[in-house]
């Protein structure tokens, strides 16, 4: 094959920290590579992007569509909006934003009757995080006094802040919103539940939705009662809103697209404006080395990841750092090419019947669809 793409592409050194050479590019610059970043995020930057993510940017109350069959997620649309519309007041409209250091905020003012916390609890699919988004945005409060993320952003803000300055910097808030609270990991559950325990002090307002613990994956659809026993004394400051409808986590898997060759893969990488150009095993290896907190930092402006060489996770820890890029690439609608193995068998059978198996079929649910969205990327045959 003289003069052909796969000879004049280096395909081992996809992932070099030097810039790959080769033809020149289709797009007008080359593909870049993860493997060659190393963000540095200033803290004051990891509070300050914990908003909504990109696809619930646009979500409101008025957007989410009640199954009319169910007669509890109109019911919730309701008590949501009653909930945001009470959050407002001097401690969220009209007074000084807090220093990052937590200095300079006068006293908040006495607190309102009744719960400081609405807990959504439901199965998969039901749009829970739509709705948590929207409380978000419907919130009387500037963005700067309000927080959304995961409980794993959360951990990973605690991680890079400290204990303490995280209490300092979040107390100011109005309102914390928190999707996917993890009831998985005790360590991590006692830590945030203290730290929650802190900001209703502080009298910031809590949302929250859950994971079902490992032990009750597939015997029901609601976590409320796991939840509000694995936050302890926080129970109190929780209404448990419970919102009905179809488990989408009975129809199984999603089958991944089948993977491109690695020709197809690096030529769409070249020909794509914003691409990312890595072999795998080398992008899991480097992921070790950069904290999860900068992983969004990490896939600043890319348009599209394009991966060589796709295998099998070897381990658990591998494991969860990729399921948080994965989110982080699902939250920007980031679309995913590989050649390789097919993404929903990354996870060996003893991961997926294990402790941490819902954030694996998560990940792989996600990148199936950030697969899907990348066909358009390939050229056809």
């Amino acid at each position: 094959m003289p003069g052909s793409l796969a000879r004049r592409l280096p395909w081992g050194t996809v992932s070099s920290s030097q810039p790959v050479p080769g033809p020149e590019p289709i797009a007008d610059a080359a593909p870049v590579s993860l493997c060659a970043r190393e963000p540095r995020v200033p803290a004051d930057r990891l509070v300050a992007e914990m908003v909504p993510p990109p696809r619930f940017d646009s979500v409101r109350f008025s957007t989410y569509i009640p199954d009319p069959n169910q007669p509890s997620q109109v019911r919730a649309v309701g008590v949501l909006e009653e909930f945001a519309a009470g959050l407002g007041g001097a401690h969220a409209v009209g007074t000084p934003k807090r220093g990052f250091l937590g200095f300079g905020r006068a006293k908040a003012p006495k607190l309102p009757a009744g719960p400081r916390g609405v807990y959504l609890d439901g199965g998969y699919g039901v749009g829970k995080t739509h709705l948590l988004a929207s409380l978000w945005h419907a919130t009387p409060a500037e963005p700067a006094l309000k927080a959304f993320g995961t409980f794993v952003e959360l951990t990973n803000l605690v991680g890079a802040l400290g204990f303490q300055q995280t209490v300092r910097t979040l107390s100011g808030h109005r309102l914390l919103c928190i999707d996917e609270f993890e009831l998985d990991d005790p360590g991590d559950t006692v830590l945030v539940s203290t730290l929650l325990g802190k900001l209703v002090e502080a009298g910031v307002a809590l949302a929250a939705t859950s994971n079902t613990l490992p032990g009750k994956l597939g015997e029901g659809r609601f976590a409320s009662a796991d939840f509000l026993r694995e936050i302890q004394g926080l129970s109190a400051h929780f209404r448990a809103l419970r919102i009905d409808g179809e488990d989408y986590r009975h129809r199984g898997l999603p089958e991944a697209p089948a993977p491109y060759s690695e020709e197809q893969v690096t030529k769409a990488a070249y020909a794509t404006e914003g691409s990312s150009l890595d072999d795998f095993p080398h992008l899991l290896d480097h992921l070790s080395r950069v904290h999860p907190s900068r992983y969004g930092a990490l896939t600043d402006g890319l348009k599209a990841v394009c991966l060589t060489d796709v295998q099998p996770i070897p381990d658990q820890s591998t494991a969860l750092r990729l399921v948080v890029l994965a989110d982080r690439l699902y939250d920007r609608e980031v679309p995913v090419l590989a050649s390789g193995l097919p993404f929903d068998r990354l996870f060996s059978e003893e991961m997926l019947n294990g402790g941490y198996r819902k954030k694996y079929f998560r990940a792989i649910s996600r990148l199936t669809a950030l697969a899907r969205d990348a066909k358009g990327l390939v050229e056809p045959v």
